[in-house]
């Protein structure tokens, strides 16, 4: 898939997607420090422009 055909707000399924990891996995990694994560309520989501900004900005790999 390509960037643009993601929703505005990923889910932990979409990111452990992108990232080709389990959701466990994505779960820890969007409670990393400098994450885009949005909390609403008891769900994490992170905006796809920021989550792939956040991406392009790593340097590590996962």
């Amino acid at each position: 898939m390509k960037q643009n055909d993601y929703p505005l707000l990923l889910t932990v399924k979409e990111i452990s997607e992108i990232l080709g990891c389990s959701e466990r996995v994505a779960y820890e990694v969007m409670e990393e420090k400098g994450f885009p994560l949005i909390r609403i309520r008891r769900y994490k989501r992170a905006n796809r422009e920021d989550f792939f900004e956040w991406l392009d900005n790593r340097k590590e790999v996962i």
